[in-house]
């Protein structure tokens, strides 16, 4: 069984970054996009072998994608085929596409977000049998009900966001629009269901959807669609439903989203640094 766990690290231009959060930033706030670019770089070396232990501790190789000329190769033929997609957009599909990549040489894949922080050594590919499904956290804990939204609930990025922007594409297709929101932050998958997920067929014809949704779709009001977007989490929601493809949900030992809140419980495996106190993460990490 070939098996490897990858992550990346693409440092995207600051005149290229979407200030995405301005509906609910507070006057003198820094965006969320600049805090994350300074975080990454003042923790890059240890948010790299972090990774490298794990993958050593388990006997896994790892594999780290940066800003090199097959991103811009696969950037520039996107922004050149579909100019309206942000180079955060990009960069989300760029790591699917990384995976698919990946699966052609290995039997099973990991990939980490790189502010993921294996707290642990328990083996991934023990504890999670990838014949079963692919492996992935849902966020639907995390969604607000309808009447609940308003323009300073959410980004376009927010679990609640992708969740209805998912469902009015599965509406469109004729599909059951119950579906759970997902987390592409830690994802364990086989090339069997990968290729039965089928991401980037009719890749075109999906973003022409997506597209379409958010300017005619007549069920949802203004409140909502005017937060649907080209996401990659709400592209992989609606073709798991689509094409049927099983599914193990990560449990909060192997994906935990350390954001609001500001401890780490012990049992946690996997921390996904969402908020990007590394501080808080490090002295967890070493303790």
């Amino acid at each position: 069984m070939k098996r490897i766990i990858y992550s990346f690290y693409i440092d995207i231009p600051k005149d290229e970054l979407d200030i995405f959060d301005k509906n609910i930033l507070k006057e003198g706030q820094q965006p969320i996009n600049y805090a994350t670019k300074n975080a990454f770089k003042e923790n890059y070396l240890k948010l790299i072998s972090c990774k490298e232990w794990y993958a050593e501790e388990i006997g896994v190789p790892f594999k780290l994608f940066e800003y090199d000329s097959d991103f811009i190769f696969y950037k520039d033929k996107l922004k050149g085929n579909y100019p309206y997609l942000t180079t955060y957009n990009i960069v989300n599909f760029y790591k699917i596409h990384l995976l698919y990549k990946l699966a052609q040489k290995y039997d099973e894949v990991l990939y980490l977000d790189f502010d993921v922080v294996p707290m642990k050594s328990e083996n991934f590919f023990e504890k999670w049998d990838l014949s079963k499904g692919i492996a992935i956290k849902d966020n639907n804990a995390q969604v607000i009900a309808m009447d609940g939204v308003t323009e300073r609930t959410q980004t376009i990025r927010s679990p609640t966001s992708k969740y209805y922007n998912a469902q009015a594409l599965l509406l469109d297709s004729g599909h059951n629009p119950k579906h759970k929101v997902v987390n592409t932050g830690i994802i364990g998958a086989s090339k069997k269901h990968l290729d039965q997920l089928a991401y980037f067929d009719n890749f075109s014809a999906d973003l022409k959807r997506m597209s379409d949704v958010r300017e005619y779709h007549d069920m949802y009001p203004e409140k909502i669609r005017n937060f649907f977007g080209w996401d990659n989490e709400t592209l992989w929601g609606v073709k798991q439903v689509e094409n049927n493809v099983p599914v193990q949900w990560l449990d909060n030992e192997w994906h935990y989203h350390f954001n609001a809140q500001n401890f780490i419980p012990s049992e946690v495996i996997m921390c996904h640094t969402i908020n990007k106190k590394f501080d808080v993460v490090w002295r967890k990490y070493h303790a």
